[in-house]
């Protein structure tokens, strides 16, 4: 019997339990399909019949590897603001979030600094970072 190992990984403000050739849809990521990324912050790591390991709050040298699959856009939610008495109001308002559906590759419990796969990093991030200005 084959033992599966899981994973806790924290991305875009969630945390999520994975395991090996999970698909899983989270926040946008600043990456095209096909890419490999990989998630970093991982909470906490275990396998069937063991005894998890938890970080404090992260494990050390842990990583999750996933291969982005599609860049899509979440269901519609409608905002309706009503404004009642003297001037009958009203105000309607859709969004539909951004999301980016990964494939988990492989879960490594340690060396993840050596792998040479890019950091998972939300699409808003990147954007930050190459417009902050250089300090000279």
């Amino acid at each position: 019997m084959e033992t599966r190992m899981f994973a806790v990984i924290k991305t875009g403000g969630k945390q999520y339990k994975v395991a090996k050739d999970d698909e899983i849809t989270i926040e946008k990521l600043a990456a095209e399909p096909g890419d490999k990324v990989q998630f970093n912050e991982v909470l906490m790591l275990g396998a069937d019949g063991e005894t998890p390991k938890v970080g404090v709050p992260m494990i050390d040298g842990a990583a999750v590897q996933a291969e982005v699959l599609d860049q899509t856009k979440g269901e519609k939610i409608m905002k309706f603001v009503k404004r009642r008495r003297k001037h009958s109001s009203a105000r309607r308002r859709g969004h539909r979030q951004q999301l980016t559906v990964v494939k988990i590759t492989d879960i490594l419990a340690s060396g993840a600094d050596a792998t040479g796969v890019a950091a998972a990093v939300g699409a808003g991030t990147v954007v930050a970072a190459e417009e902050a200005p250089s300090e000279v």
